[in-house]
């Protein structure tokens, strides 16, 4: 596992509005194109230098492909990263203030301490 690749991918999705939209039209879709296209770019370089070697495991895969934030934090992605690209997506869907933040928090609520880690 890498929880590396799954910060990654919630790191450069919620940088690019255009990444949020498509993600939250078509998850498994967009995991698809940013696993081949994306995965290995390396970040903050000139274009051209890749690696080869990374890939989503099937769990992180699939919990990406569903926006499942309460398996990414159980898998160790980082909580500040899914919270801030989640919100970006749906917090649009709720009529109150914090609406959303407060759905993250009751699904995520069965967790105790000590949370998993998320050292990369």
């Amino acid at each position: 596992m890498s929880k590396y690749l799954l910060d990654k991918f919630l790191y450069t999705i919620d940088r690019d509005p255009e990444l949020v939209e498509r993600y939250r039209e078509d998850p498994a879709g967009t995991v698809r194109w940013w696993e081949a296209e994306r995965a290995n770019a390396i970040l903050n370089c000139h274009s051209g230098e890749n690696s080869t070697w990374l890939r989503f495991e099937e769990a992180e895969r699939e919990a990406l492909s569903t926006h499942d934030y309460p398996k990414l934090f159980e898998l160790g992605a980082h909580p500040f990263l899914t919270l801030t690209l989640f919100i970006a997506m749906f917090e649009r869907d709720y009529d109150e203030p914090l609406g959303f933040q407060r759905e993250y928090a009751k699904r995520l609520a069965h967790f105790s301490m000590p949370y998993p880690d998320i050292a990369t």
